[in-house]
């Protein structure tokens, strides 16, 4: 093991002398931190500064956050280069599976012998006096196999991640040459065991097995009369010859790796009359299936090879259930016999660019090219190419992550995002890029991977994580903490125009609470995280373009909930009484034909708006839509709309939609808006709130409201505002005492 988690001669490349931010505790040669919260730290007397990158400052990183610290912005290049050398990176891989490694002693000889066991014929089932005591044996035998190949998968994938990072970074390859060339040797020596278990006709015979037509089946006959008619025999015997296939395609032809004969009698009582005779029938099918494999691999020329490149899938995350998370890709979803012929006809090797070689007989080449199912296969070229020359620039190096100027920035490539997705953690952030074709814009990690495919030039400005602490931490100060009970969440609604808080829950600072105090788990690092995902997200125009698409386990949201929540309020908040025309609208009091002024344009988003097409409008809040947020093909309505329309059918339980949050000046007309219907209601007879005695009273809130504009923006003479007056002055005169 390294003494510490970078070693003083590792070559650092382009990021020698780059600053880094750390934090210590007073002295020359106190330890370096990469954070604040690090335990090894003393609070006392802390100093953050920042330092450069080299052999010095490796010295005297503390061991815990040199291993673990996120040393730099978390998408800077240096950042993401000193990500992949820690943690699990390379010089956790360099030293696993070597040699020396201790947790990866196989005894020669006991594999030998497990080995013999698994090639050699299980004992009959009739033979009871030894039969408990040869599957234990057998299955010790095989639990060892699936040891030895398991360590070899293993030891391939580390060498990939190792070989894969080393040509991420080209300055490195000297200093890793040696180390990788330990974790080679050893693989090849993992192979040469795990080959032990293979047999190469037994490889010939599954691939034989795999080739065979459904050979004609009997459907009658008194040696199958205790399954049934013959049409459940057929039934049963296609069903025996499809499980057989499969398995037999798919193994590696050793003794017992077959189905069972009494797989076709599964859930006749074996006192059924002539259960017996159909046993014994089955047993001398399967066999003859197994016979004509054989026939056929024996058959084939295993003289005349060919060489076939395999392409091994890249590594992948699959999430096929919230509850399970298991890694897909290299060699985790190949079937034993894929494995088999690796173990045994590998001629040549480049796990870093995932390329493996075979020589293979043409039994064994034939199905491999036919397969559709992982992996690629294709005749390997007879006069490779000569190597290209290396590039000893890395796409992470200064000036596409980095805090360069931004008029120094590199165009983003496609490259750039591969390895932004295969270290950091991208998916889930929000970029600013700019574009000359687009200008500033806000994209999720999917949407710059599709544009950088299709050869699209643009530069990336920020990500949420870019934001200065000094914006975010006054912010999530002001919100305050989260209240002990969840209830308070959500407030009750306050139907009080009067009231200072009334309508508060549409507007921007509520969001931000519900962003801020919707977490779980690691609360400060998430509060944080959603309040500089929402400040990144309220600057996009259309929020739809924050769909992230589908993911491993279905649509993804782009977004997590809480910030949602902080983007969106449910339009069950909305209360667009005040700006409905006057009169009546069936049994219900109609508005005060209040303009809507600044709120006429505040953006509706919901599922299935159009009531032409089958289906109630759902907001993305709402169960029926699994909550998932805002997505691509949704429909954006606006309010004006929204009071124009008459015909939509809304879910009863979300009203339907939800509404952009209220910026300031939109909620102060909101509130306003209110107010003035609310004393245009009290001076109304016909709705029941003629009180003369408070006539004086409401006037004075009516010369209040007199100069109100709209739209916000301070223009006398704009037709909102000169309605509002109308509206102003018609319930001014209404409430003087001469008109009582």
């Amino acid at each position: 093991m390294f003494d510490r988690p970078l070693p003083a001669d590792i070559p650092l490349g382009p990021f020698q002398g780059q600053s880094i931010p750390v934090f210590s505790a007073k002295g020359k040669n106190a330890k370096l931190h990469a954070r604040l919260t690090c335990t090894r730290l003393r609070s006392d007397g802390t100093v953050a500064s920042e330092v450069p990158l080299n052999a010095d400052t490796i010295g005297r990183m503390c061991s815990r956050c040199g291993l673990h610290g996120n040393w730099g912005r978390p998408d800077s290049g240096v950042g993401l280069f000193l990500r992949a050398l820690g943690g699990i990176g390379l010089l956790y891989q360099l030293q696993q599976y070597t040699e020396t490694d201790p947790d990866c002693t196989l005894d020669q000889k006991e594999v030998e012998r497990a080995a013999e066991v698994l090639r050699t014929e299980p004992l009959a089932e009739e033979d009871d006096e030894h039969d408990d005591e040869d599957w234990e044996v057998r299955d010790a035998a095989g639990r060892l196999r699936e040891e030895v190949v398991c360590t070899w998968r293993d030891a391939a994938r580390s060498l990939h991640l190792a070989q894969t990072t080393v040509a991420t970074f080209p300055w490195l390859a000297d200093w890793a040459r040696p180390k990788v060339a330990l974790k080679e040797q050893y693989l090849e020596t993992l192979r040469g065991l795990a080959a032990l278990f293979v047999t190469p006709a037994g490889l010939l015979a599954a691939a034989a097995a795999a080739s065979m037509e459904e050979p004609e089946l009997p459907s009658g006959g008194s040696a199958f009369a205790a399954i049934g008619d013959s049409k459940e025999v057929s039934r049963r015997l296609r069903s025996m010859w499809g499980d057989w296939q499969n398995r037999a395609r798919s193994s590696w032809g050793l003794p017992g790796d077959s189905l069972f004969a009494h797989d076709a009698l599964h859930g006749i009582r074996q006192s059924r009359k002539g259960y017996a005779e159909a046993r014994l029938a089955a047993g001398r099918l399967l066999a003859s299936w197994e016979d004509e494999a054989r026939r056929v691999a024996s058959a084939a020329d295993t003289g005349a090879t060919v060489a076939v490149t395999v392409h091994l899938p890249e590594i992948q995350e699959d999430e096929t259930h919230w509850q399970r998370r298991h890694e897909r890709g290299l060699l985790a979803d190949f079937d034993d016999w894929m494995i088999g012929v690796l173990l045994v006809h590998l001629t040549g090797t480049d796990w870093g660019h995932r390329q493996l070689t075979v020589r293979v007989p043409q039994l064994i080449a034939d199905r491999l090219l036919s397969q559709s199912s992982l992996p690629h296969c294709e005749l390997a070229t007879a006069t490779p190419e000569a190597a290209a020359a290396v590039d000893e620039t890395s796409p992470l190096s200064p000036g596409v992550f980095d805090d360069t100027a931004v008029h120094q920035r590199r165009p983003l490539t496609a490259d750039h995002l591969r390895l932004l997705r295969s270290i950091g953690t991208a998916e889930d952030e929000l970029y600013i890029a700019f574009s000359t074709d687009g200008g500033t814009e806000v994209l999720h990690f999917p949407e710059l991977e599709r544009r950088a495919s299709r050869g699209w030039r643009g530069v990336l400005i920020a990500s949420s994580a870019d934001l200065p602490a000094a914006l975010i931490d006054p912010w999530s100060g002001e919100l305050g903490k989260r209240p002990e009970d969840r209830d308070s969440w959500w407030p009750e609604r306050i139907r009080d125009a009067d009231d200072p808080v009334f309508g508060e829950k549409l507007g921007l600072n509520s969001g931000a609470q519900q962003a801020a105090w919707m977490v779980f788990g690691d609360e400060a690092r998430q509060r944080e995280r959603h309040l500089r995902l929402l400040a990144v997200a309220r600057g996009v125009r259309d929020l739809r373009s924050l769909d992230a698409g589908y993911g491993h386990v279905g649509r993804s949201r782009g977004l997590p909930s809480a910030v949602w929540h902080g983007l969106l309020a449910p339009g069950s908040y909305l209360d667009l009484k005040p700006f409905e025309a006057p009169g009546r609208s069936g049994w219900k009091p109609g508005g005060s034909g209040i303009p809507l002024g600044v709120l006429a344009d505040v953006q509706v988003y919901a599922a299935n708006a159009d009531p032409r097409f089958q289906g109630k409008g759902h907001s993305p809040f709402c169960s029926h839509t699994r909550e998932r947020g805002v997505v691509a093909d949704d429909d954006l309505l606006t309010v004006a709309d929204l009071l124009d329309g008459k015909d939509f059918d809304w879910c009863s339980k979300c009203s339907g939609y939800a509404i952009r949050r209220l910026t300031d000046v939109q909620l102060a007309h909101y509130r306003a808006a209110h107010r003035l219907h609310d004393i245009a209601r009290q001076l109304d007879p016909d709705r029941g709130g003629y009180d003369p005695g408070r006539f004086e009273q409401l006037a004075e809130q009516l010369r209040g409201l007199e100069k109100w504009d709209p739209n916000g923006e301070g223009r006398p003479y704009s037709e909102d505002a000169r309605q509002w007056r109308r509206i102003v002055r018609e319930l001014q005169s209404r409430g003087r005492p001469d008109s009582a």
